[in-house]
């Protein structure tokens, strides 16, 4: 598969810094953040402590498990030092066959318990949430509409291929709260009716936005491209069966076998530090601040998710149900 790097270089004054690291440190970074955000802000790390970075990034075909299935695939050999993942169930994966480093971050201390491991091996930071995508002009855009619209004929309604990303977490919440059999009677009843499965949570944007859907599921990072493009949208918070709401963190570790340690545990100091939680608050995603911030350098945008945030169910209980739901989806989509 294909997978991009960038090489990222210091300038030449940041080691007069004095919390730069010796100029031999180099680290290597698998990113499955989207390049268009996370490459800035990697850059700037580069900049303040002279060390450099090697990116490799995932692609949209395989979104984040092409990187995890990497860093499986050389355990015995390490190449990555410091995984950036956008989602957690990769990282959850990672961290129960024993391939990261445990590391508690001073910056650690500011991220809600939910949103980071028991054992330290991970960190969640920059919360996207699931939602239902409304197009305005079609319908609506309150839960009565669309709990009546569920009810009904779905053939106006667009979901992302459950196979990865967010959509796979939401598939998996659904399994650990529901149990198999009530999922698998569920999925076929919204087939029933006719919903659209679309490739990815772009596309289920670009339908809704576009009026040719008139309601799906995606994220709030997609959601906000539809807003700044100026498309008739509003968005509901998709809410598990116990009523809370699905926010998906980046996640942020060090992979065990680093030869980099030090130099690895300032990366994942500075990406855990209010300010980059502001940066990627005030990006195009809107990602939502998971730790305490400066709340008059947020949007008012963001400043709305984060009380949804707040509601998010844990996920790091959620391994299990994962590997159970996606061993029925592959027999579904793949065979």
């Amino acid at each position: 598969m294909f997978m991009a790097y960038f090489s990222l270089s210091g300038c030449d004054d940041a080691g007069s810094d004095a919390n730069s690291s010796d100029a031999s440190d180099h680290l290597v970074v698998y990113c499955a953040h989207d390049s268009i955000y996370s490459e800035e802000i990697l850059n700037r790390f580069t900049k303040e402590t002279g060390i450099d970075i090697d990116i490799r990034f995932d692609t949209e075909a395989t979104k984040s498990l092409g990187l995890v299935q990497s860093i499986i695939a050389e355990a015995e050999h390490p190449r990555c030092d410091v995984f950036w993942n956008n989602e957690i169930l990769g990282t959850l994966d990672l961290a129960e066959r024993g391939l990261l480093h445990a590391y508690q971050s001073p910056n650690a201390d500011r991220i809600p318990a939910k949103f980071k491991s028991t054992d330290s091996t991970w960190t969640g930071f920059g919360g996207r949430l699931r939602l239902y995508i409304i197009n305005t002009n079609k319908m609506e855009a309150s839960p009565e509409s669309v709990e009546e619209a569920l009810t009904g004929d779905l053939s106006q309604m667009a979901v992302a291929k459950p196979l990865y990303g967010t959509t796979l977490t939401q598939y998996a919440l659904m399994w650990s709260e529901m149990g198999g059999d009530a999922v698998k009677e569920w999925y076929q009843q919204r087939t029933k009716q006719g919903w659209k499965i679309v490739q990815g949570n772009a596309v289920v944007k670009n339908l809704v936005a576009s009026g040719v859907c008139e309601f799906g599921w995606t994220d709030t990072d997609d959601y906000f491209l539809a807003v700044d493009d100026k498309q008739p949208v509003a968005m509901l918070p998709i809410r598990t069966e116990g009523g809370q709401t699905i926010c998906i963190p980046n996640t942020v570790a060090i992979v065990k076998g680093t030869e980099q340690e030090s130099a690895s545990q300032q990366l994942v100091d500075f990406l855990l530090s209010p300010e980059i939680e502001l940066a990627l608050a005030n990006s195009r995603s809107r990602q939502v601040p998971l730790g305490t911030v400066d709340e008059t350098k947020l949007p008012e945008q963001v400043k709305q998710l984060q009380e949804w945030a707040a509601e998010g169910v844990p996920l790091e209980g959620l391994l299990k149900a994962r590997n159970e739901c996606l061993d029925w989806l592959k027999e579904e989509f793949l065979q």
